[in-house]
């Protein structure tokens, strides 16, 4: 690959966002966000780690030899494949911080079409090479790690980038034909002109991909309704080591099980999806957000089943109990966002029987937010949703000071939510103060609602040691994933499994749909390249951080 293609823009190995956009480093402002940990976990100082740089690390040559009809579109760079061997999940923000690479790729590969993947697919199954595919790089369950085993001759990360536009739109069926390497601005960019929009945006919108999302089975921002890639999806186009498989595009169809559903989730393991036929919208021009308060978190989460059970489908239903929102709402008060938005009507009399409900419940609204400009970015709501996307950028820096934080999400049948909440909450504030010694932190907020329950999101913290925060946070995800499945849970709404929730996704997933999974990996995937550790092992091998939450 020539030194111009290299160049390409990079994405931060240490960190969130783009690394010609990271925040240059800062000594003093390092020491100040240590005090502020130690003063905020109950210890004297914490001493944070210095800014990593690439030529700290010890990457190991390549192991493989590029056939001479790929060189042109793989790397070997010491920097690409630093960045494509960690995505963002805590051990890896933490690794790079500890300058340590567990499992380093040993080449990434650039295509530019489907001729270009099929051919990098046959070599890796010729020669016995695993690959992963990769999108923005943004996973935060180890979705990217090449933490293969040792029983594959190397490892190619295949990045698709490359693949970036948006092909063809119909507009009399409202859909577009879009590649799956495009990042999620550059989507909506493509999109606008049209007067049309995806409406997808995760809190990674900006540094992830298409691809990524279906692979995963994302979630978007948005609370009810149209939110998930499962209702966005038309039809799949992806190529498997076995040859390319499309679905049919279609609004519906009961012909037999959904090929899109096998597709969708599927974490890399069956081959590389390149495109899809997705179901877009007009852009939205009635918009409308008002935060409401409550006293009890749980009287909160009732209001919100009324919300969800009352078919209006908000935009935003989104619950953060007291101490997550106390800065917003001084740390007495549970917080709602209630939305609602629409591209063909204003949203009044959904926001009126909105409010109506809320009020009948017991919360507490100014409906003059409301009139303001942009209500959704206005006032407390909007003073939260600020630090909720600013967070990524911070953690690093904090993790840097030995901070084990990270989150997990979870859905649950509203019969079961006011327990399933008090217990994981009661035990992950336990298990975290037993690993560190020190204070813990976790909060809870619903993410998405449906008629049937919500999905609860936990963030937790507790302050390790930098020598020992990784091998701390495997302690503590663990216990968080027994709990949750324990308790009637799903061990992740919308984050995928990857290699970090593998070990609750064998507690969850039923035996012989694993055995069923595992013969159509097999068909797609006769020699088992595919993301070797995701979901499933292939047949006939055993690959990376396997096992039961117990051998953990």
């Amino acid at each position: 690959m020539s030194k111009k293609e290299v160049s390409m823009r990079k994405m931060n190995f240490w960190g969130w966002g783009w690394a010609d956009e990271a925040e240059p480093e800062d000594v003093a402002k390092d020491k100040e966000m240590a005090r502020f940990v130690a003063e905020s976990y109950g210890v004297p100082e914490a001493e944070p780690l210095t800014r990593p740089r690439v030529e700290e690390f010890s990457i190991p040559d390549s192991r493989v030899q590029i056939p001479a009809n790929l060189r042109d579109m793989c790397t070997t760079d010491p920097h690409e494949r630093l960045i494509h061997s960690l995505g963002k999940s805590f051990p890896d923000i933490a690794n790079a911080a500890l300058r340590q690479l567990p499992h380093a790729t040993d080449l990434v590969a650039y295509p530019e079409d489907e001729a270009q993947i099929a051919a990098l697919l046959d070599w890796a199954a010729d020669d016995n090479i695993a690959v992963i595919p990769f999108g923005g790089g943004s996973t935060v369950c180890g979705g990217v790690d090449p933490d293969v085993g040792d029983s594959y001759a190397g490892v190619i990360t295949l990045d698709l980038r490359k693949l970036d536009q948006v092909l063809e739109i119909d507009k009399t069926s409202r859909a577009a034909r879009i590649q799956a390497g495009i990042l999620g601005p550059d989507l909506e960019a493509q999109l606008k002109p049209h007067g049309y929009t995806l409406r997808h945006f995760p809190q990674s919108f900006e540094f992830s991909t298409l691809g990524g999302w279906i692979a995963t089975r994302s979630g978007g921002h948005y609370a009810s309704l149209y939110t998930h890639m499962d209702d966005f999806v038309e039809s799949i186009r992806i190529v498997t080591p076995a040859g390319v498989m499309e679905s049919r595009r279609l609004p519906g169809s009961g012909a037999g099980p959904s090929p899109d559903r096998m597709m969708m989730g599927s974490e890399g393991i069956m081959g590389v999806i390149t495109e899809a036929w997705m179901r877009i919208q007009d852009r939205p021009t009635f918009k409308g957000s008002i935060p409401v308060l409550f006293k009890d978190f749980y009287q909160a989460a009732e209001t919100v089943r009324a919300l969800s059970q009352s078919w209006l489908f908000p935009t935003n239903c989104r619950l953060i109990d007291a101490e997550e929102a106390s800065g917003v709402a001084g740390g007495e008060h549970a917080m709602l966002v209630l939305g609602f938005e629409s591209a063909d009507h204003p949203i009044d009399a959904w926001m009126d029987r909105a409010l109506e409900l809320v009020a009948d419940h017991g919360g507490s609204f100014d409906r003059s937010v409301l009139e303001k400009k942009d209500s959704n970015k206005a006032g407390a709501a909007g003073q939260w949703r600020n630090a909720f996307m600013q967070a990524p950028y911070a953690r690093s820096r904090a993790i840097a000071c030995g901070l084990i934080v990270d989150t997990f999400e979870t859905a649950i049948t509203w019969d079961k939510f006011p327990e399933f909440h008090a217990e994981i909450t009661a035990q992950m504030n336990k298990v975290i103060r037993e690993v560190t010694g020190n204070n813990s932190r976790v909060t809870c907020r619903f993410t998405h609602v449906y008629p049937d329950g919500p999905a609860p999101y936990f963030t937790y913290s507790g302050l390790g040691t930098t020598s020992g925060m990784i091998e701390q946070w495997r302690e503590i995800k663990a216990a968080s994933m027994e709990v949750v499945t324990r308790l009637g849970g799903t061990v992740t709404h919308h984050h995928s499994v990857g290699r970090d929730h593998r070990p609750g996704y064998e507690q969850q997933v039923d035996p012989l749909f694993r055995d069923a999974l595992q013969a159509a990996k097999s068909r797609l995937d006769p020699t088992g390249i595919m993301n070797p550790g995701i979901l499933i092992d292939p047949e006939n091998r055993k690959v990376g951080q396997t096992g039961t939450m117990a051998d953990r």
